[in-house]
């Protein structure tokens, strides 16, 4: 067994890194659906949504960020470009949404998909041994269900 530079075997971190990559991916979509709604957001909720919809994009650069640098910690490269994502992201892109619920009802399905693909990480660095990953899958999920119920409670599930 092979390892890397910070101590981990090499192989794992290849498939840790493609999953982190995946995991990017879907961030940068995610992003970009969430700019869009805080943009062109119309109606009677416009100013809470406009504030949540910053305060949810603004958090997401960060993960796209840190997620990104855990894939160079890891000693791979992170994935960079836009056809990357749209090819790679199962969270869909969305266009020209103004309507409040069916932007929140979008961020819910794209949450769900993250803390999914959040998961399978948590696993996959688990068994790699990779403490970093884990800490940071984790804190992503117990932040982001709690983010996910609020969202389902102003949709009234």
């Amino acid at each position: 067994m092979s390892k890397n530079f910070i101590g981990l075997d090499k192989e794992k971190t290849v498939k840790l890194a493609d999953a982190l990559n995946d995991l990017l991916s879907n961030y940068q979509i995610f992003y970009m659906n969430v700019r869009g709604y805080h943009w062109n957001i119309k109606g009677e909720s416009f100013f809470e949504l406009h504030d949540k919809f910053e305060e949810l994009y603004d958090d997401l650069l960060l993960k796209v960020d840190e997620v990104a640098e855990r894939v160079l910690t890891l000693g791979h490269r992170p994935a960079h470009s836009y056809s990357t994502y749209i090819k790679h992201s199962e969270v869909p892109e969305q266009k020209d949404v103004a309507d409040g619920k069916t932007a929140v009802g979008n961020i819910v399905d794209s949450f769900a998909k993250l803390i999914g693909k959040q998961r399978e990480l948590l696993n996959l660095a688990g068994e790699a041994e990779d403490e970093g990953t884990v800490a940071l899958m984790s804190d992503y999920i117990s932040q982001q269900e709690k983010t996910v119920w609020m969202y389902r409670s102003y949709l009234g599930h």
